[in-house]
């Protein structure tokens, strides 16, 4: 079977941040400039922190391609960090420990718990890997999975719709209509009343030295009906696509379609209803499912939201306890975001990506492109034949 799946590796501090790619089919064309978009995207956002002054983050392909398409074999990224040089000896793999450890944990991050599980007298042991720089290789990772549904017709895009309570008030039905959206939009919103009222949230919350976080929604189009399966709980493609977003850091709710709405909907109101063309096939005139139904992409637009909680990391910070004196003392401070919602929708969009080119892979196969390309038309002609 051909599956799309990668890891990560990689510190904040560290010397870069690495993604390995396995089960990319040859003879994908990868546009490293596509990359970088994506990577400039999830640097974008007002309320980030001084970290994306420093950091212009840049992808280099180590393996897995050549003259521009991909081989078939494991496709290798690293984003270098660039203020390593600031924090080498403090981030050495050898050598005796140099800067002052911290020991205040942060209410809200894995600080606490990841040196009691790990066994650490440090918590930069813990925050480091657990930061959320390492989004910057999921996103390097998404790119390359865009590129691959690209080819075989399917879009997606993503955009801001709450921040500290501020809602836009925007219906988006299709991933076409958010093109350009991160050009002419700073937070990625498309309500501009709205908008402004989230900078002014923002504005406020950073002289406070708070945090705020949000909601963000990602579209993904043209995919075919019968990605994921009903046959076993983990092939589902809602809860596959749930498990990937609640993977991001600071992302404590998801939802596809009507998501929580459903609570107060009777049945009637609930579903989609079935309608059928010859010249169009079977279609929907609502979306409540959000484009899933019994586990399975239906051919409509895929839509899923997820809630951001705000940073736990606050300019003035919240109470705790030293993990070597077991004293009352005040969170660690690191360099970080009043409000990073739009850069946090980028990785949605990356996760989703992911998870949809896995999907692909895994129903239709194909150890290179033209293949790849021939199970889908095969199947998509099939199934407009009803």
């Amino acid at each position: 079977m051909y599956m799309f799946r990668f890891m990560t590796a990689g510190e904040s501090h560290g010397q870069g941040l690495i993604a390995i790619i396995d089960g990319m089919p040859a003879g994908i064309p990868l546009s490293l400039d596509a990359i970088q978009e994506d990577l400039a995207r999830r640097q974008q956002g007002y309320g980030r922190g001084g970290r994306m002054k420093i950091e212009k983050d840049r992808a280099e392909v180590l393996s897995g391609m050549r003259f521009g398409e991909t081989l078939g074999s494991p496709l290798t990224l690293l984003i270098r960090n660039k203020d390593w040089v600031n924090w080498e000896e403090r981030m050495s793999a050898y050598g005796p420990q140099s800067g002052e450890a911290v020991t205040a944990a942060r209410p809200g991050h894995a600080d606490l718990t990841g040196i009691l599980k790990y066994e650490r007298e440090d918590v930069r042991d813990i925050l480091e890997r657990a930061s959320a720089r390492e989004t910057a290789a999921r996103v390097a990772v998404g790119a390359v999975a865009r590129q691959l549904l690209a080819v075989c017709g399917i879009t997606l895009a993503s955009h801001v719709i709450e921040i500290g309570g501020v809602k836009s008030t925007v219906e988006v039905k299709s991933a076409t209509e958010l093109e350009g959206l991160f050009q002419r939009s700073e937070l990625a919103c498309m309500d501009p009343e709205a908008e402004t009222a989230m900078k002014e949230a923002i504005r406020q919350a950073g002289i406070a030295g708070d945090t705020l976080g949000g909601c963000f929604e990602v579209l993904a189009q043209g995919l075919p009906p019968g990605l994921g399966s009903h046959v076993q709980w983990d092939r589902r493609l809602d809860g596959r696509l749930a498990a990937a977003l609640m993977s991001i850091p600071a992302i404590k709710g998801v939802e596809l379609g009507a998501g929580f709405a459903y609570g107060s909907l009777s049945g009637r109101q609930a579903h989609d209803e079935i309608f059928y063309q010859p010249e169009r096939g079977y279609y929907r005139e609502t979306n409540r499912a959000g484009g899933v139904e019994g586990g399975m992409s239906n051919g409509e637009a895929l839509i899923a939201r997820a809630v951001m909680k705000p940073i736990p990391t606050l300019m003035s910070p919240l109470r705790t306890v030293d993990i070597r004196t077991h004293q009352p003392v005040e969170a660690s401070t690191e360099r970080s975001d009043v409000c990073a919602v739009t850069a946090a929708a980028v990785v949605g969009e990356a996760m989703v990506a992911s998870v949809l080119a896995e999907a692909v892979l895994e129903m239709f196969g194909g150890a290179c492109l033209a293949d790849l390309l021939a199970n889908m038309e095969q199947y998509r002609a099939r199934v407009a034949r009803g």
